[in-house]
């Protein structure tokens, strides 16, 4: 129709991009917006994670809820970040959502409503839309729901709307808009799954480098910057360090010790912070990616006990490593007088292709951050 043809070329001219996933409604919307010309300037992928398997795939889990107003916001933000990981220019990334049940060909006990969610880098804005039961068929309510998600898109791209909505006295919509709290926050609520801390600036769950060096940086010392530099001239390749905030055997860095600990580097290094405090969560994060590790490091990659004393759980987490591309880069130690390298570490049969030596006469670095807290 000609009056969403004009609302949806607006939306095209705007620099934002847009991953749109609808559930139970908002098909028409996906339509109208991919009919218009221009539409590859707006839309970088729309999805519809209609069944059980397909929402669980989308979100990483399985939500308690189809057609709810925290699954709209989980599907928002799942689509805001897809966003943010298929753009490299700096257009703004958006996400927008809905999860609804509405009129069907057969009765339903309970109500007609849709939850749309429109997620950009500040805010999340949620629309509550309870659909008044019998008014209208299917194709109506479908219509008055991508409606409603056109509205969101047209606000979430910086534009005013005035989209007829087509809401009578009979539907009620609640708007709520709610403020992403700061960056670190996020990333110890679990918001976020990680920040990279680049030049100053934090993004949450940004590009992380191809390469990291896990460690806890308390303090950073020589040995970590030569080990990086090392590294980079085998790898060819940048090297990040990672510093996860949680950990195995004690509690989660507080905001003040992490940023005492950011401002140990220099701005033109780069730091991820996680909340993966196993190698196999750190994979999961970032696959196909190579940590570099000292010998003690991965001593315990294939020590039993650091999976609950349990060879068979050891070693499918070191297949799906394997499997997703994570590679290993192993600097030797000294222990007890001894240097120890990879060449010491009992890696099980078919497990050789996740490591990688570093060879002494490439880096050697007596030095820890244990011995440096004693000696102070």
């Amino acid at each position: 129709m000609d009056e969403m043809h004009s609302h949806v070329e607006k939306i095209h001219n705007t620099p934002h991009k847009s991953v749109v996933a609808v559930s139970g409604a908002g098909t028409q919307a996906v339509a109208w917006l991919l009919g218009v010309a221009g539409a590859s300037r707006t839309v970088l992928e729309a999805i519809v994670p209609y069944g059980r398997e397909s929402m669980t795939a989308f979100l990483g889990f399985e939500p308690e809820q189809s057609a709810s107003a925290q699954t709209a916001k989980y599907m928002a933000r799942a689509a805001y970040r897809k966003a943010k990981t298929q753009l490299e220019d700096d257009f703004p990334a958006v996400g927008l959502s809905c999860a609804a049940t509405i009129a069907t060909d057969r009765p339903k006990r309970g109500e007609h409503r849709a939850y749309v969610s429109a997620w950009d880098e500040q805010a999340n804005t949620l629309y509550s839309l309870n659909l008044h039961k019998g008014l209208r068929d299917r194709a109506g309510e479908e219509e008055l729901v991508s409606r409603l998600l056109v509205h969101a898109l047209m606000l979430l791209s910086g534009l005013d709307s005035d989209v007829d909505l087509g809401i009578t006295a009979g539907d009620t919509l609640e708007i709520e808009r709610t403020e992403h709290p700061p960056i670190l926050a996020q990333l110890l609520s679990g918001e976020a799954q990680w920040v990279v801390v680049r030049d100053g600036d934090m993004l949450a769950e940004g590009d992380a480098p191809l390469s990291l060096l896990p460690g806890s940086f308390y303090p950073v010392h020589r040995g970590h910057r030569g080990l990086v530099s090392s590294a980079q001239s085998i790898l060819g390749a940048d090297i990040g360090y990672e510093l996860s905030v949680t950990n195995v055997d004690k509690p989660a860095l507080e905001e003040r010790e992490i940023l005492k600990r950011l401002a140990q580097f220099n701005t033109n290094e780069t730091v991820v912070l996680t909340r993966a405090e196993t190698f196999f969560k750190k994979s999961r994060l970032f696959p196909a990616r190579t940590f570099v590790v000292g010998w003690d490091t991965a001593i315990r990659l294939v020590a039993p006990r650091y999976y609950d004393d349990d060879p068979e759980t050891m070693m499918i987490a070191l297949a799906e490593m394997l499997a997703s591309g994570t590679r290993f880069l192993v600097a030797g130690r000294e222990d007890q007088g001894v240097f120890r390298t990879l060449q010491d570490v009992p890696v099980p049969e078919g497990f050789a292709g996740l490591f990688r030596d570093i060879k002494e006469d490439q880096f050697r670095e007596d030095v820890s951050s244990t011995q440096i807290r004693d000696s102070q």
